[in-house]
């Protein structure tokens, strides 16, 4: 591809994996030209313009802003956080698109049945979405992300702090959660970003790797040096658990509605979760691991397993 500015959303990054944040980093590192879009002037914009990134301010729910934010831009990222006004924004960003004459947009979405209903009424929300920018025909290249290693510390946080045990409404034991690293996700969003067109509407499931209730318990044991018990709960338990994490509340339903999918899923059907191959064919090397992940978050994850 020529070297034409790149438009990211969600630049300065967030709670919830960031990987608009590391879209960023990984393209002006390759030298390519990044305008980053920013709800707001502040430290972090401050360090994207440190890395020589164009940063415009503006608001995925306000269409002048976009517009102005899209102009000359063939290629583009774009992520909305699990919050109250997906479809707006992806209605506002698509018809940008499309009067810019984009040549793709890629576009975080998550894993999904690809036919019939949505586990959750967000996963609904985001099949809608891709159905619009699929509709614009703006070259829309839809990343299928699961669950991210990111978020486990919001998740299971509050428990670790108050009883050292991972409390979540998983399931038994053997229930098996796919998850996958945002920074994997980004470094496909990348390999996407910066190669050949794909057709309207492509489809990249993400899954980084699949494992129990008991294997997560097992590394976070290794990571904090004692044994770390997994204790299911119900899903009103881990709503009174994390009221005070500043998860927004369509992020909660959201989540409710999620566990409730994962843990009642049939044995052969949570065997089907394996890797995925688009990692590595398209990020270019293989996805982390859980394991792998919290060895490199160990200082974030020690002290907040520690018993309060």
């Amino acid at each position: 591809m020529t070297a034409t500015t790149i438009l990211v959303t969600g630049a300065a990054g967030g709670r919830q994996g960031s990987t608009g944040y590391h879209v960023t980093r990984s393209l002006s590192e390759l030298g390519l030209p990044v305008r980053a879009l920013v709800h707001r002037l502040d430290e972090r914009s401050a360090e994207l313009r440190e890395l020589g990134v164009e940063v415009v301010e503006g608001d995925l729910l306000d269409r002048r802003s976009v517009r102005e934010a899209m102009t000359g831009i063939q290629r583009s990222y774009f992520v909305y956080p699990v919050q109250d006004g997906l479809l707006d924004a992806t209605a506002i960003f698509a018809e940008a698109a499309r009067l810019t004459g984009s040549e793709l947009v890629v576009n975080l979405s998550q894993l999904l049945q690809r036919s019939g209903d949505q586990p959750t009424p967000h996963q609904t929300r985001h099949w809608l979405s891709e159905q619009v920018f699929d509709w614009a025909d703006v070259g829309a290249v839809h990343l299928n992300a699961t669950v991210f290693f990111e978020n486990l510390g919001a998740l299971a946080g509050p428990s670790l702090t108050r009883a050292g045990a991972l409390a979540l409404p998983w399931g038994p034991e053997t229930t098996t959660i796919p998850m996958v690293s945002a920074e994997d996700v980004a470094r496909v969003a990348v390999g996407v970003l910066t190669g050949p067109a794909r057709p309207n509407g492509t489809v990249v499931p993400l899954i980084g790797d699949a494992v129990t209730n008991t294997q997560i318990v097992e590394a976070l044991s290794e990571i904090v040096g004692r044994p770390v018990p997994y204790r299911e709960i119900s899903d009103e338990q881990w709503v009174q658990n994390v009221a005070g994490a500043g998860i927004n509340n369509t992020a909660v339903v959201h989540l409710v509605h999620l566990w409730r999918h994962i843990r009642t899923r049939p044995a052969d059907f949570q065997a089907s979760y394996t890797v995925t191959e688009g990692i590595e064919r398209i990020g270019g090397r293989a996805p982390k691991s859980l394991r792998q992940f919290l060895s490199e978050q160990q200082d974030t994850f020690s002290p907040a397993s520690q018993p309060g």
